[in-house]
């Protein structure tokens, strides 16, 4: 799977002014510098199932997002890398298409726009294959890549992170890159999600299912800091964000690692944290989607 190379996510550590040695350590993985596009988690949760893709002889694949999908962005490149043809179900019409959904027309993906109510059946396999029914053999990638192989995929990021950190941070869509996560991490260590919607603690329920029973402890989700929802930012995010980045030099997304990052900040504040404890929070990419607020970073 030559797309990434893999060496080139490293261990950054944040600056101690940024959490006023609150912590022993706190570290970012830089999981975002492993490629433009196929970056961060989205390489992880995609890289299996497109080896069970082309393993398994398909020829095709759907999946689906919303309009700044990370995720489509990622399987719009990597499929063309691989040679096999793309559709994307997209959530909503469009006048015009965004930044996004160009990208992902440039790399080969035929985009299929259905309503918002008729996307709540992406989760039918035979709703998706009816869209393509063209196709005989089409394989459906979930959103966000949540499926066994997305699962099994994220836990290899594990590789990258050593039992001395007492904490893991993670921001969380579906709930895949916890779970990969959860399941391989030793159980002593705490794993915090950050989800970045309204209500999104709803996906604990889900996440547990997923995990091993052994491995169904010590994880927590925090939806909280979600700016008015998913997608949704104010200024104080935008000016967290640029701040941020004066101070470290590290780009954070507008969707997840931000609202992720604002969350341990508070929680920092909050003294919720031990001066002992190792922080790492994990980058998971996802920067094409601050084209959305260009004009307002400094990055």
């Amino acid at each position: 799977m030559g797309i990434i190379d893999e060496r080139l996510a490293v261990i950054q550590p944040v600056n101690k002014f940024w959490y006023k040695n609150k912590v022993a350590a706190l570290d970012m993985l830089r999981l975002d510098l492993l490629h433009p596009v196929v970056s961060g988690n989205k390489w992880f949760k995609l890289r299996l199932n497109l080896k069970h893709a082309i393993d398994s002889g398909y020829k095709a694949i759907i999946t689906s997002g919303g309009g700044w999908s990370n995720h489509l962005a990622a399987t719009a490149f990597a499929a063309r890398h691989f040679g096999i043809r793309a559709f994307g179900v997209v959530r909503g019409k469009y006048d015009e298409l965004t930044p996004t959904l160009e990208a992902c027309a440039v790399n080969g993906m035929e985009l299929i726009f259905v309503t918002q109510e008729d996307y709540k059946n992406r989760h039918q396999p035979e709703w998706a294959k009816g869209l393509v029914e063209h196709f005989d053999e089409v394989l459906i990638i979930p959103e966000g890549g949540a499926n066994e192989w997305g699962r099994k995929g994220a836990g290899l990021i594990s590789r990258f992170i050593n039992n001395t950190y007492t904490h893991v941070a993670v921001s969380v869509g579906t709930g895949t890159t916890l779970i990969g996560l959860r399941d391989k991490l030793d159980i002593s260590q705490a794993v915090l999600g950050f989800v970045p919607m309204k209500q999104g603690a709803y996906l604990h329920k889900s996440i547990a299912d997923h995990l091993q029973p052994a491995q169904n402890h010590n994880w927590q989700l925090h939806d909280q800091w979600h700016f008015g929802g998913f997608g949704k930012w104010d200024q104080p995010l935008l000016d967290f964000m640029n701040d941020f980045y004066g101070l470290n030099k590290i780009p954070l997304d507008i969707v997840y690692t931000s609202k992720m990052m604002y969350g341990i900040h508070e929680m920092l504040a909050d003294n919720q944290f031990s001066s002992h404890d190792k922080v790492l929070c994990i980058h998971s990419g996802g920067l094409q989607g601050n084209l959305s607020v260009k004009d307002k970073l400094v990055y």
